[in-house]
């Protein structure tokens, strides 16, 4: 009995023995793969790949918002383009290129568990801040990449193109000598609260002419000395030499073409036919400026007006013209008061003679007379019709002299005027300034 009962703690000390051994190797055997396991997916994360996967699965896509609040976002360079000047209805334009800079502090990492100092990240993946036209009508600003740059202290880097079309009351007073400023207002969805500012940097005009217009410079400003109220101010000229050849130059030609033409004689209808040609062709030019320029405002172009005192001297020079051809023609008095003849000056003199002839037959064939008697009448009566049709003669004489003279003053008194006037008007449209508030879109 004995041997028996000191046999059985002798087994199961053996039975525990190989359950330890056995343990301890399944032990090793998990740790080992525990190993070799981490050591894999160790090396699998410090990727780059692994890395910006790490950080999409953040999910940030708020913007930052520290104690402040207040978030800063730089613009280092930004590019801006011209695109086109709609004249008609005052509309500017513009691309613009801006690189943006900004940090988001809980997308930083540890150098020393993802030694990069550099990532690339999808831009919908995080969140990105969007710039503003103020006084654009339309704006669209989309990425230029769908990829951003992202350091490891957390500062992104991104660039971004911006479409606007901006309302600008371009000063058209002096057109086609028009020159003015127009700010194109930059600005973040909000400065106020918990919002964002920016910070700008470098700025630079490319391609600078586009159509008529000119863009001569472009730069940095702000309004009132306030950081929320940043604008590009935009100084713009026209380039006037193909309006003054098609617009103003021509009203100068034609004005000079009617002043020449007091050189064709007044008889005959050629000079009145003339006028008339030029009055029409006149007519044509305004309509085509009506086409081509903005409607009647605080400076609309003065060179409507100019058109229009161009057509008055046209249209009362072919209207004296008219009267001093009567005058010269008829020598009647409805003339004199500038009202029309009821019969020209062929069918006056017509009348005059058949009324002479009918008054000599009369005289003739009243008494039958002798020979000598008869002679002498009938001589007598050819003397007066010569001397009647001499009288008329002197008298269309001495009116076209007096249409002849008026009509002298009357070019002189045209050119004259009409020189200074050129004159006035070229200088009016070259120096005068007339003043726009174009920041009324800032309240």
């Amino acid at each position: 009995m004995r041997d028996s009962n000191s046999l059985i703690p002798a087994v199961r000390q053996s039975e525990m023995l190989r359950f330890l051994t056995k343990s301890l190797w399944r032990a090793a055997l998990l740790l080992s793969l525990l190993t070799v396991g981490c050591g894999r997916a160790e090396s699998v994360c410090k990727t780059r790949r692994c890395l910006a996967q790490m950080l999409i699965d953040k999910e940030y896509f708020s913007q930052p918002q520290s104690e402040g609040c207040l978030h800063l976002i730089q613009v280092p360079f930004m590019e801006y383009q011209t695109l086109s000047v709609d004249t008609k209805n005052l509309r500017l334009i513009s691309r613009l290129q801006a690189s943006l800079v900004w940090t988001d502090e809980e997308l930083a990492w540890d150098t020393s568990v993802y030694p990069f100092e550099e990532v690339i990240l999808p831009v919908s993946k995080i969140w990105t801040p969007e710039l503003h036209v103020t006084n654009g009508i339309v704006t669209t600003m989309k990425h230029s990449s769908r990829d951003l740059l992202l350091s490891s202290n957390g500062t992104v880097k991104h660039n971004v193109i911006i479409n606007a079309e901006i309302a600008c009351a371009v000063n058209m007073f002096n057109y086609p000598f028009a020159a003015d400023s127009c700010p194109v207002a930059i600005q973040a969805w909000t400065a106020e609260g918990c919002g964002t500012y920016l910070q700008l940097g470098q700025l630079k005009n490319v391609n600078g002419s586009q159509g008529d217009w000119k863009t001569e410079n472009a730069f940095y400003d702000t309004r009132l000395n306030r950081d929320d109220r940043n604008f590009i101010m935009v100084q713009l000229r026209i380039k006037y030499l193909n309006p003054f050849i098609t617009l103003f130059l021509p009203s100068i030609l034609i004005v000079l073409a009617d002043v020449i033409s007091f050189a064709l004689p007044l008889g005959g209808g050629e000079r009145n036919c003339f006028k008339v040609t030029l009055v029409l062709s006149f007519t044509m030019f305004l309509v085509i400026l009506n086409n081509e320029l903005p409607g009647d405002g605080h400076c609309s172009p003065i060179i409507r007006t100019h058109f229009c005192i161009c057509l008055v001297f046209l249209v009362f020079s072919m209207l004296v013209s008219m009267v001093l051809t009567g005058i010269a023609a008829e020598g009647c008095r409805e003339a004199l008061s500038l009202s029309c003849t009821k019969c020209s000056a062929p069918k006056c003199t017509a009348n005059e003679e058949e009324k002479a002839d009918e008054e000599a037959k009369a005289d003739i064939s009243v008494v039958p007379l002798d020979a000598s008697e008869e002679h002498t009448r009938m001589l007598r009566k050819v003397v007066n019709f010569l001397e009647v049709l001499g009288a008329q003669q002197l008298k269309r004489e001495r009116y076209q002299k007096i249409a002849k003279r008026i009509d002298e003053i009357f070019f002189w008194f045209y050119f004259i005027f009409g020189s200074i006037y050129f004159f006035a008007m070229t200088y009016v449209m070259v120096n005068y300034t007339c003043q726009v508030n174009h920041f009324d879109f800032w309240y």
